[in-house]
């Protein structure tokens, strides 16, 4: 198969890992294929792929949309990420609850965070370039934050002066 189910996350957030086959020119592997995602439960119905580039201590996140409920694939093309999901779903036995992933070139893991988490990531390499695939289109009016440092989420971030933006500095608290 050339998606490898690796773990997955309060019964939602699925970490896959593409088969990566190697040889004297460098590696190639499959990073998305619909039929292995309908066999795991992950919609295929995307409408939108993004691209960030960011530099190291860049904090971006915690992001959602409401209206519209958006669902990720992500994936590192280059360097690497702390990833972190928070579940924001109204009566998860794992609300507020969170989960630190390591994404990386190196690893190549593709993560499916479907709607009901809000996301972000510290870049943890001099630069990291983060691809995913949206199943809704941005709708900046429905969308939410909630700010990444707020004490009551708990979270450990692996960079120590993060560089974040005005916007999410001002994000609400969970």
């Amino acid at each position: 198969m050339s998606l490898i189910l690796e773990e997955v996350i309060f019964d939602a957030i699925m970490i896959l890992r593409p088969e990566r086959h190697v040889d004297h020119r460098g590696y190639f592997e499959e990073t998305y294929r619909a039929d292995v995602c309908l066999r795991y439960g992950i919609p295929t119905d995307f409408v939108q792929d993004n691209h960030s580039r960011s530099e190291y201590g860049v904090l971006r996140g915690m992001h959602f949309q409401n209206d519209q409920p958006m669902g990720k694939m992500l994936r590192v093309v280059r360097g690497q990420i702390q990833l972190v999901d928070v579940d924001i779903r109204k009566g998860s036995s794992t609300y507020g609850n969170h989960v630190s992933i390591d994404v990386s070139e190196t690893n190549g893991r593709v993560v499916w965070i479907p709607p009901g988490f809000a996301n972000g990531f510290a870049v943890l390499s001099d630069v990291a370039d983060v691809s995913y695939k949206c199943t809704a289109l941005y709708n900046p009016s429905g969308e939410g934050a909630i700010n990444a440092l707020d004490p009551a989420l708990g979270i450990r971030w692996l960079i120590d002066a993060p560089i974040i933006s005005e916007k999410d500095r001002n994000a609400k608290k969970l």
